[in-house]
């Protein structure tokens, strides 16, 4: 079994746990009632994910974060163009009652970033006011991939398509996603290796809007994707360890537009 697979058997058995809870019907009453999501992406430019992030399966405890909806507001403060947060709970330290304080802190489009494998799911994520869920391709056959994206769009979310070789890109595009993550991570042993971003990208749909996940260190590793093409940049360890959010969001911010205003492709 892979570390996706892990992490997916205990996504599933969390899930029935909450079902029993609140069943389908119930959690769609509630995502009906829900205030309508917010568009995303917003603005042309380039732009920051920033992330509410305890933990990960790769490096371990990252940041307590005991009040995340402060921590997204001071990333609201710096300008981030959303904000992700983790509802995970057994890899990542996650919670919905972490993407309800952070919906209540912040104005800008807000990111359910979990492992989408059940409509359920969807209907949950707009309950508790997320505007943009994360399909991770490996974890989707053809067919769940292009029906979570049409329940998405028909929710009002936005939907990240995550993948992380050329033939999963290639399968994003024929299900038609337009909001496309490319993640440097290698899901076999999880090593990230930034400069795959570039090759990587050359096989993403056209027009589709790019968004670089994983390597993020620093204003400089942000600015490489940028030049490289990433209208967005996904950041998590590096503002959660970093002790200053804020400024880092508005480092990282400007060094990206920055890189993406200069570069070749802009100026065609």
């Amino acid at each position: 079994m892979t570390v996706l697979d892990s992490i997916i058997a205990g996504v599933a058995e969390d899930l029935e746990e909450r079902r029993r809870e609140v069943p389908l019907a119930e959690i769609r009453a509630r995502a009906a009632a829900a205030p309508g999501a917010r568009p995303f992406p917003a603005e042309a430019g380039f732009g920051l994910i920033c992330e509410v992030k305890r933990r990960s399966p790769s490096k371990g405890a990252l940041a307590d974060i005991p009040d995340p909806a402060a921590l997204a507001a001071a990333y609201a403060r710096g300008g981030a163009a959303a904000i992700s947060v983790l509802t995970e709970r057994r890899r990542f330290d996650g919670t919905l009652a972490d993407l309800d304080a952070v919906r209540a802190a912040v104005d800008v489009p807000v990111l359910r970033k979990d492992f989408m494998v059940d409509e359920y799911q969807f209907h949950e994520a707009r309950a508790h006011g997320a505007d943009i869920v994360l399909l991770i391709v490996a974890a989707l056959t053809d067919a769940q991939l292009s029906e979570f994206l049409e329940l998405s769009r028909a929710l009002g979310m936005a939907a990240l398509v995550e993948a992380h070789t050329a033939e999963e890109l290639a399968r994003a595009s024929a299900a038609g996603a337009s909001l496309v993550g490319v993640n440097t991570r290698n899901l076999k042993d999880l090593s990230v290796d930034p400069a795959r971003f570039g090759p990587l990208a050359a096989h993403a749909p056209a027009g589709a809007c790019l968004v670089a996940e994983s390597g993020v260190s620093d204003a400089e590793s942000v600015a490489a994707y940028a030049a490289a093409g990433a209208r967005l940049v996904l950041v998590g360890e590096a503002l959660v360890t970093g002790g200053e959010p804020e400024a880092a969001v508005a480092r990282f911010t400007a060094a990206g537009a920055g890189a993406l205003t200069s570069s070749p492709s802009t100026q065609e």
